[in-house]
């Protein structure tokens, strides 16, 4: 499938599309809490906030089947939440709490769940892509018919152990689909001024690995793309590369004032080409939801967000004991 097939395959049953809206919705709101939290100080260390990537996990985790895992970087709150992860337990751990997803001892980079197939979460440039390979080997081994969709960003493109898991996974065959999150910038210096190809979908084309550039503001664009990449890996024809074209509104974390992009840049991608406002209108043309429906869902979402909150500021801290779980000795 070529990028012009994707754009020409953009339809979504009623209920699909509204769907699609509630969970991009769900992860806007949780983040802009999560901003607000930050700020009051009961946030500490890190955070990156994944307001304006939203359609890109969203749209993935459209195609996914039982079983396929998810490992991303640090920029992951929006990744457990598409994954099915309560909001309560992400925002618990946040903030440090017990009732968080690593006991509040893993914060904002560093959450998992077994249960949903998400693995991290990972505070290292570029370290989770040999760990996405290596589950890929994994689900060969047993011969099961997994996925590993392994996200990583346009900054981590450039890391050399990114370069091997490709040649190792081109090499097995394995199912891992590559997912590069492109929202231009890395921690700060734009792709232009830090990569030599800029086509960042090329990346695997060394080793004979496909890839596909796909607009990361679309939901739709990023399911059908997604559909084509893990269909190729589901099949046993190898890894896939995709790269979804996205960008972030916040800066690279919440310390980071973004002084190397103006002010109208971001305005002029929130008024033209955001990816929740791009689902509503899309919603609103079809006659699948009116303006009021829509405030309406934005509502409940808003709730959902209010009682994560609660909940984690609510939830005592971990006990002094904790600091002997969970380790090797």
């Amino acid at each position: 499938m070529s990028a012009d097939t994707v754009k020409s395959n953009l339809s979504a049953t009623k209920e699909e599309l509204l769907g699609y809206y509630h969970d991009m919705v769900l992860i806007r709101r949780f983040e802009e809490r999560a901003g607000q939290l930050y700020g009051m100080g009961h946030i500490g260390g890190f955070c990156h906030l994944y307001i304006g990537q939203e359609a890109v996990i969203v749209g993935i985790e459209a195609v996914k089947k039982d079983g396929d895992q998810t490992i991303t970087g640090y920029r992951d709150h929006g990744h457990m939440l598409a994954c099915g992860m309560d909001p309560k337990g992400v925002m618990a751990e946040l903030t440090g709490r017990e009732g968080g997803y690593s006991k509040g001892k893993g914060g904002s980079m560093h959450m998992f769940s077994k249960e949903k197939q998400f693995y991290g979460g990972h505070g290292i440039v570029g370290a989770q892509v040999p760990l996405g390979v290596g589950l890929a080997f994994a689900n060969r081994y047993r011969e099961e018919p997994k996925v590993s969709l392994t996200y990583f960003g346009d900054g981590a493109s450039n890391q050399g152990q990114v370069f091997e898991a490709m040649n190792m996974a081109k090499l097995w065959k394995l199912p891992v689909v590559f997912l590069i999150e492109n929202n231009q910038y890395a921690m700060g210096t734009s792709v232009t001024r830090a990569h030599s190809e800029t086509h960042l979908y090329r990346r695997g084309a060394s080793f004979g690995i496909p890839g596909m550039e796909v607009d990361g503001m679309d939901v739709l664009a990023v399911r059908e793309a997604a559909r084509e990449a893990v269909d190729h890996a589901r099949t046993g024809k190898g890894p896939y590369v995709v790269e979804l074209k996205t960008y972030r509104y916040r800066g690279h974390s919440m310390s980071d004032p973004a002084k190397y992009r103006t002010r109208e840049e971001v305005d002029e991608v929130r008024e033209h080409n955001d990816p929740i406002k791009r689902c509503e209108q899309r919603l609103i043309e079809n006659g699948y939801a009116d303006t009021a429906a829509l405030k309406a869902i934005d509502k409940e979402v808003k709730a959902v967000v209010k009682a994560a909150a609660d909940f984690a500021l609510e939830s005592p801290e971990p006990a002094l004991s904790e600091l002997y779980t969970d380790i090797t000795a």
